[in-house]
């Protein structure tokens, strides 16, 4: 995938089965300086776009599918390379957790505000990962409830640090604005988060992501505590 840069146009691709809304929304995200590659209704149509089309991001409507997880695994084994931004009007945890397993970089709910979108749609091509905080206690709940039924718990511990620093990095918070909410430098957060990297065996924050929402770490409580409000949803680093 291209680097991308901040003079360089997003490409997006849209995948929405409403006409309507569709175009309404490449409407909007060209006016604020998106590129659209691409409105498609099906996944055919997207997946016919992929073969002479470039795109950085594709909104891929969750609601469009039974199992949208599907279109995510299709278009990677067709050779997409880039980032999966999904969008739904309901909080779904199965659909969210089998989408995040197979390499969405978020899930965004229609009810947000559209400069909300635009921010998602930057932090994910930007290689972060945006959840909303719904989802998130959603997925949280459902963990914990698998959990009580088998009696188990995940086998990596984390401290209390760890998982407010995690809260953060969930939030899509800087180090920097995670220092702020917990009165930590911003070298004692970077230190925080490699501690976490080394826990989970990832090497970037949406693996990290992923983990937590797939319950690798232990006291999944924690992830139904509120997201710190901070800056959520800016691009972390």
């Amino acid at each position: 995938m291209e680097q991308i840069t901040a003079e360089s146009a997003i490409r997006v691709i849209l995948l929405d089965a409403l006409g309507l809304s569709r175009a309404s929304l490449a409407r909007f995200l060209a006016a604020v300086g998106f590129e659209i590659s691409g409105e498609c209704a099906t996944s055919g149509e997207a997946l016919d776009v992929l073969r002479h089309a470039a795109a950085d991001v594709i909104l891929l409507d969750f609601d469009l599918y039974a199992d949208p997880a599907e279109f995510i695994s299709t278009a990677r084994e067709a050779g997409y390379q880039g980032r999966f931004l999904a969008i739904s009007s309901t909080v779904d945890a199965r659909k969210s957790a089998v989408a995040l397993k197979l390499g969405a970089s978020g899930i965004f709910l229609k009810s947000e505000a559209p400069d909300r979108l635009v921010q998602a749609i930057r932090v994910v091509a930007a290689g972060d990962v945006w959840i909303d905080q719904k989802v998130i206690q959603s997925l949280a709940g459902e963990l914990i409830d698998r959990d009580r039924v088998r009696g188990v718990n995940s086998p990596r511990q984390i401290d209390d640090r760890e998982k407010n620093v995690l809260l953060g990095i969930l939030g899509g918070l800087s180090n920097r604005s995670i220092g702020e909410e917990m009165g930590l430098s911003e070298s004692s957060v970077k230190n925080v988060v490699q501690r976490l990297f080394h826990k989970g065996g990832v090497k970037t924050r949406g693996q990290l992501v992923r983990m937590a929402l797939e319950g690798a770490f232990d006291s999944q409580e924690f992830l139904q505590r509120p997201v710190p409000s901070g800056l959520a949803g800016t691009r972390s680093s």
